[in-house]
C-alpha cells in the first residue's frame, strides 16, 4: 500500500472548510427532518443529486426524525436488514423500497401499543403475563438474565440465558431496551424483537423490575406503566414467604424491598390489584387497545 498524499497547508485548511461544510449541510438536512419540513422521501431524492446528503449514513437520517431516536433508529435498520454503518447512496432497491414503507404512514397509526407491567415481587406478575400470552394477541417479551436457569424453565421461553460475558456485551452494543441488576445477577429486555412487534401494529407486555420500568419511560414516553399490587400487604408476605425456591436469606430480602418497591406505585400511569388474574389481563388488553 502507498503512502498517504501529502497535503500542502493550503490543501489541509481546504480540505477541513470542506468537511465543516458537509456537516453544516447535513445538521440542516437532519433539523428539516426533525421538525417535519422535509420527509424520508425527500431527503432520498435529494440524495440523488447532492453528494454531501448521499454520504450521510441511513442511521444518522432517520434517528433525527421525531419520535425515533438512537435505539429505534437501531431497531427499525435491523428489522430491514439495513447495516448501521450503510449511507444513503450505498442503499440497495429492496432496502430503499422497504424504508420508504417504514416511514410511508404516521407511526401513530400503525405502531403497536408498548406495556410495561411492574411491582413488587410475589405480586403475580409472572402468572399475568403467562396468562395473557396464552389468551391475547400481545407479544410477551422474554427477559435475559445471567442466573442459571431453575430445573422448570426453558431457555427462551422463561428468559433467554446469557454468560455474564455474553450480558456485557449486549449492553456495549446498545441491545438492551433496559436492564438492572437484582441479588448478584443482571436482568435486561432485547431490543430487537420488541421494537419490531410495535412497528408491525403488535402491541407488547414488558414484565420487568421497577428499576427497568422507569428506563423504559425515559426512552419511550409513549410506554404505558402498570403498577400491579397485591389485595393486602399481608398476602403479599404470604406470597413471598411461601416460595420454594426462595432461600430464608432471600425472602428476606424479597421482603424488604417489597416494601420499597409499594412506594414507586405513583410513578407509574395505572394501578391495578391482583385480586383475579382474568379481570387483570382484561384491563391490560383494554389499555392497549384505547
Amino acid at each position: 500500500m502507498g503512502s498517504p498524499p501529502q497535503l500542502s497547508e493550503n490543501e489541509r485548511a481546504q480540505a477541513l472548510l470542506k468537511a465543516k461544510a458537509s456537516r453544516q449541510e447535513r445538521a440542516r438536512i437532519k433539523s428539516q427532518v426533525k421538525s417535519n419540513e422535509l420527509s424520508i422521501a425527500e431527503v432520498l431524492e435529494l440524495a440523488k443529486q447532492n453528494e454531501v446528503i448521499a454520504k450521510m449514513r441511513v442511521l444518522e437520517l432517520i434517528e433525527s426524525k421525531s419520535g425515533v431516536g438512537k435505539i429505534r433508529g437501531k431497531a427499525i435498520l435491523d428489522k430491514l436488514g439495513i447495516s448501521l454503518t450503510r449511507r444513503i447512496q450505498g442503499l440497495g432497491r429492496h432496502q430503499r423500497t422497504e424504508l420508504l414503507k417504514e416511514f410511508a404512514l404516521p407511526s401513530a397509526l400503525n405502531r403497536g401499543r408498548l406495556v410495561v407491567l411492574s411491582g413488587p415481587g410475589g405480586v403475580g406478575k409472572s402468572t399475568v403475563a403467562k396468562k395473557l400470552r396464552q389468551s391475547s394477541p400481545f407479544l410477551v417479551s422474554v427477559s435475559a438474565t445471567t442466573r442459571p436457569p431453575r430445573f422448570n424453565e426453558v431457555n427462551g421461553i422463561d428468559y433467554l440465558f446469557m454468560t455474564a460475558e455474553q450480558f456485557e456485551s449486549t449492553i456495549k452494543r446498545g441491545e438492551f431496551l433496559e436492564w438492572a441488576e437484582f441479588a448478584g445477577n443482571r436482568y435486561g429486555t432485547p431490543l430487537a424483537p420488541v421494537e419490531r412487534a410495535l412497528s408491525s401494529g403488535k402491541s407488547v407486555l414488558l414484565e420487568i423490575e421497577i428499576s427497568g420500568a422507569k428506563q423504559v419511560k425515559a426512552k419511550m414516553p409513549e410506554a404505558l406503566l402498570v403498577f400491579l399490587e397485591a389485595p393486602t400487604w399481608e398476602e403479599l408476605v404470604s406470597r413471598l414467604e411461601g416460595r420454594g425456591t426462595d432461600s430464608p436469606e432471600r425472602r428476606a430480602a424479597r421482603l424488604a424491598l417489597a416494601q420499597e418497591e409499594m412506594e414507586a406505585a405513583s410513578f407509574f400511569d395505572k394501578v391495578l390489584i391482583n385480586d383475579e388474574v382474568e379481570r387483570v389481563v382484561a384491563s391490560l388488553i383494554e389499555f392497549a387497545s384505547a
